[in-house]
């Protein structure tokens, strides 16, 4: 009994603490749910709040729809571009389609006579009218477009003729416009370099001018399908002012049309770009003539220099013979292989003649001078006396005192008419070989029965005397026919 009332009070006991939990639990679960119901409550009366504050915010404030995500027309349907094939020219099947040009020259960089060529840098605008392009604005306003818009169009299919590189710039961006007017006209602008051939005629180098050609075309539409044409005549080309080059002189740029023939698809039109350049010659006169001319100028030294002097002489000669030939490889090495002669070749090769033929004057002078002092020992071998070179002060022989006196060689020349054979009488110091003769001996003078004097004269020096005179003078005179020809 006892353990059963145990049990009895356990169980009650159990049963009142889970009635007194319950409670507890539920009254926590009233105050959380009213605790967010109030919570609620504060953030819409807040909502309420800032709407009225945002009703009476200045309109600076307010923000505007996003335009950015609002529907717009794309340009492709505005030109209807999906509606028309335009693999195919405008007006195809029709009259030629005209294409107007014209050209706004940027830079002419460089000219090169080896590979015959020059490079230009230029705005290529072309303008014609598609009507499959044409759109209806208020405004009569064009629109604008990059390359991505001009791939997807007919645009002429221009080339130039005979170049030999070319291409569209892309920094930043591939550098060509295309704008389209309402009415249907087009503008498609590109920004090109293009290296192109020109034939230069160098006979007159460097003193001379020459005329190059750009020449456009289009490659595939002949002139039943595409007429070009510059589209204000010869003010469709304009040139910067700042354009200059080291070596040339722009003295002008116009412009032509022409038709141009193909045995196998047509005749086209070609437009041409043609400008004169004059060569500046100050820099080949300081780098080639100048030199030249005092290399030639430098051998005739040589013709002042004592013939005996073969140690001055014969360097000298050689020395400026390898300048020349220096400057004629140096000149030639920038310049093509032509086959005709140039100016410069003219000159330069003159010019090396002369230093040639001064190394020669000398070798003509060396071998006389030789030969006369063979002759001068034959004689002395031949003749019973001394015989010298003759000075004004030599020592000649008295057969009187039987040795040298001295005598001047103007009296010697009118002493002893008998004995004087040809020496001219002019009083010059000329160099003169004598031969002094005893003619005392009757077996040998005959008749005569005082001394006498064989006088003969042989002037080695004639030659270098002569070259003083006859080199500068031909040489100035080679110049004036030069410079009154090619300048």
């Amino acid at each position: 009994m006892c353990t059963m009332q145990v049990d009895t009070v356990l169980v009650l006991f159990c049963v009142c603490l889970m009635g007194v939990s319950g409670r507890s639990a539920h009254q926590r679960g009233d105050k959380l749910e009213t605790y967010k119901q109030s919570r609620s409550r504060r953030e819409t009366s807040r909502m309420d709040d800032g709407g009225a504050h945002s009703k009476t915010a200045s309109p600076i404030l307010k923000r505007g729809p996003d335009m950015t995500k609002s529907p717009m027309t794309k340009s492709e349907q505005l030109l209807r571009i999906d509606d028309h094939d335009f693999t195919m020219r405008p007006a195809f099947g029709g009259p030629p389609i005209p294409v107007g040009v014209d050209v706004q020259v940027e830079s002419l960089d460089t000219i090169s006579e080896v590979d015959m060529d020059f490079t230009m840098t230029l705005y290529l605008r072309h303008y014609w009218k598609d009507e499959r392009l044409s759109f209806t604005s208020t405004n009569n306003q064009s629109m604008t477009f990059d390359s991505r818009l001009a791939k997807k169009i007919w645009v002429p299919d221009m080339f130039f003729v005979h170049s030999k590189r070319s291409f569209i710039h892309d920094t930043t961006t591939d550098n060509v416009m295309l704008r389209v007017y309402p009415d249907g006209n087009v503008l498609y602008s590109l920004r090109v370099t293009v290296t192109a051939m020109c034939n230069m005629d160098l006979s007159r180098f460097p003193l001379d001018t020459q005329t190059c050609s750009l020449e456009i075309e289009s490659y595939a539409y002949t002139d039943d399908d595409l007429m070009l044409y510059w589209k204000k005549g010869n003010e469709s080309l304009n040139t910067d002012e700042r354009i200059s080059l080291s070596q040339f002189l722009i003295q002008k740029f116009h412009t032509t049309t022409k038709l141009a023939f193909y045995s196998s698809t047509g005749w086209y039109n070609r437009l041409y770009i043609h400008f004169t350049l004059r060569r500046h010659v100050f820099f080949f006169l300081l780098q080639t003539y100048f030199p030249a001319t005092l290399m030639v100028m430098l051998s005739w030294v040589s013709f002042w220099i004592d013939r005996r002097a073969v140690p001055a002489r014969v360097p000298l000669g050689i020395t400026t013979v390898l300048t020349m030939s220096t400057i004629i490889t140096g000149v030639n090495a920038s310049m093509p292989r032509v086959s005709y002669i140039k100016a410069v070749d003219i000159y330069l090769w003159v010019s090396f003649v002369f230093v040639f033929l001064s190394v020669i004057e000398y070798a003509a002078v060396n071998y006389l001078s030789t030969v006369q002092e063979r002759k001068e020992r034959k004689l002395r071998e031949r003749l019973p006396c001394t015989c010298g070179i003759g000075n004004p002060d030599d020592a000649m022989y008295d057969p009187q005192i039987t040795g040298y006196t001295t005598m001047d060689v103007n009296s010697i020349g009118n002493y002893g008419s008998a004995g004087n054979y040809g020496m001219p009488e002019n009083g010059g110091r000329q160099e003169r070989m004598f031969a002094q003769v005893v003619l005392g001996d009757p077996q040998l003078t005959g008749q005569v029965k005082r001394p006498g004097y064989v006088n003969i004269w042989i002037d080695t020096h004639a030659i270098d005397k002569y070259s003083r005179m006859v080199f500068p003078g031909s040489y100035v005179l080679f110049n004036i026919i030069y410079w009154s020809i090619y300048s």
